[in-house]
């Protein structure tokens, strides 16, 4: 057995007929630790450094969106959903002293909707439903997907579209369907095929669009209700 599949091997002994070893088999997980961890900052470093500017132009679209009054309205499913909940929360509550709530509403959130909409006429319907009843010409869907191709994200950037809104994509791999179908302002990607890596480079990425659009704002928040100013 080679060096190279020891690591593998302490931690499955049972394929290689060994007792399991408690040494080695930390010793594993500590470089499985190191190993996803690097992957996880080299992965963010080569996002950032490649999609800079794609960045900014998108919390340019987003800082408008809030200057003309507009709101932002997310959407993503499993995991992607929680990226949906959490960018709405930030824009919402602002965890930095001084800095606006801004208006945002998490397409998620309402179980009882989703569960009819998607018994009755299926659920690549739910976000399109929303948008329908809650979105207006300035207002700004941002949607996520690992995949870039989940139906209903799509479903819903396309009523967006058709509306006059700006939309804003979140996706990994080579970007699916959300890149190649012309209905998104701006389509960020995450090249990797890890699905945790591209969720942790979107919680990145997410994070750093809340602040820009904030230091954009700063000049503009005479436009801004002074009531929802914290």
């Amino acid at each position: 057995m080679s060096d190279k599949s020891e690591p593998l091997s302490s931690l499955y002994p049972f394929l290689h007929h060994r007792k399991k070893d408690p040494e080695a088999e930390n010793k594993a997980l500590l470089e499985s630790v190191s190993q996803k961890s690097q992957h996880s900052i080299d992965t963010k470093a080569t996002f950032f450094k490649n999609n800079a500017q794609s960045l900014v132009n998108a919390a340019k679209s987003l800082a408008h969106t809030y200057t003309q009054g507009g709101k932002l309205l997310s959407m993503g499913n499993g995991g992607s959903s929680c990226d949906a909940t959490h960018i709405a929360v930030e824009f919402q509550h602002p965890v930095t002293a001084g800095r606006p709530s801004l208006p945002a509403f998490n397409m998620n959130n309402d179980n009882a909707f989703f569960s009819a909409v998607a018994n009755d006429v299926g659920i690549s319907h739910v976000f399109t439903r929303q948008i329908e009843a809650h979105g207006h010409k300035n207002d700004c869907v941002i949607g996520f997907s690992t995949s870039g191709n989940s139906e209903n994200l799509l479903s819903g950037f396309r009523k967006a579209h058709e509306m006059g809104l700006t939309t804003i994509g979140f996706a990994g791999g080579n970007g699916g369907d959300m890149k190649t179908c012309g209905l998104l302002d701006h389509c960020l990607v995450v090249d990797c095929d890890s699905i945790h890596r591209v969720q942790e480079v979107h919680v990145a990425c997410y994070h750093i669009l809340w602040d820009l659009t904030h230091t954009l704002l700063a000049d503009s928040r005479g436009h801004l209700s002074k009531e929802n100013t914290l």
